[in-house]
């Protein structure tokens, strides 16, 4: 098939991860505009099981830096059995590749052609954007200041596909917002103690529970979404020794995509 015509494959989606980052997918935003403390991009890093989001201001997009980065967050949430990138070559370097050949890191690399593997992080993005461009229009230079309050916002909503906040099922409880700062004080209560064996055995059950139900939840709302896109798509398969199209980003911008090939079928996989 040539490039004049293209009829969409039918989605298939990624199996259903329930364990809290056993799986994230990462990204780069930026160049953005320099902040005073010299910060111009951001690395993304959210968990499929929970929809939990990690966003860190960099001064600079080198291999070293976002290495340095990811074994931070990696201290806080533990060490994921799979990443998934886009091809940048921030993501492809030595240093990567040998930072999650020692910690037994699987990599997964999304493509132009697969777009069921990189919504995830992608609708963050243009979440975590349109939030920024709103918060800082007269400061722009202080969207780092912005990027914690930002984040627990995004944190404590209740998410569609799962049921429950982000944060609620990565800890097992919902955090203590504003909200509930003004609630207390209207009603000047205090906060009930428990004992530390009680508390911790109610919040692995409540973990078990949420788990459990967020799991059923996102294969429900994958199956609405494959529902929806396979309207109109048509299965097509491709045996070795095919020749193919490949529309495969350009070098200049991951914006921009150009067929190139063509190219032969060697395994399927």
């Amino acid at each position: 098939m040539g490039p004049g015509r293209v009829t969409k494959a039918p989605l298939v989606a990624m199996p259903v991860i329930d364990v809290p980052f056993q799986r994230i997918a990462m990204d780069l935003v930026g160049p953005l505009e320099r902040t005073k403390n010299r910060y111009q991009y951001i690395l993304v890093v959210v968990d499929y099981a929970t929809r939990y989001p990690e966003a860190v201001p960099l001064r600079n997009a080198t291999a070293p830096t976002l290495a340095n980065e990811l074994i931070k967050i990696f201290s806080r949430v533990g060490i994921p059995g799979e990443i998934l990138t886009d091809q940048g070559t921030n993501f492809t370097s030595a240093l990567m590749r040998e930072l999650c050949r020692l910690l037994r890191v699987k990599t997964l690399r999304t493509s132009v052609y697969h777009p069921q593997t990189d919504g995830l992080v992608e609708r963050f993005n243009r979440t975590l954007k349109g939030m920024l461009r709103k918060f800082v229009e007269e400061e722009p230079k202080e969207w780092d200041r912005a990027l914690p309050a930002l984040l627990f916002a995004i944190r404590e909503v209740p998410q569609a596909s799962t049921g429950f906040s982000p944060f609620e099922l990565l800890y097992g409880r919902q955090p203590r917002g504003i909200l509930d700062i003004v609630r207390e004080a209207w009603e000047a209560q205090e906060t009930r103690v428990q004992g530390t064996v009680q508390y911790v055995l109610r919040l692995r059950e409540r973990l078990r529970r949420v788990g459990e139900f967020a799991k059923r939840n996102l294969e429900e709302a994958q199956g609405k979404q494959a529902r929806y896109y396979n309207q109109n798509a048509r299965l097509r398969t491709f045996q070795p020794g095919d020749r193919v199209l490949l529309l495969l980003p350009e070098q200049s911008s991951k914006l921009l995509a150009s067929w190139q090939g063509p190219f032969e079928v060697i395994r399927r996989v």
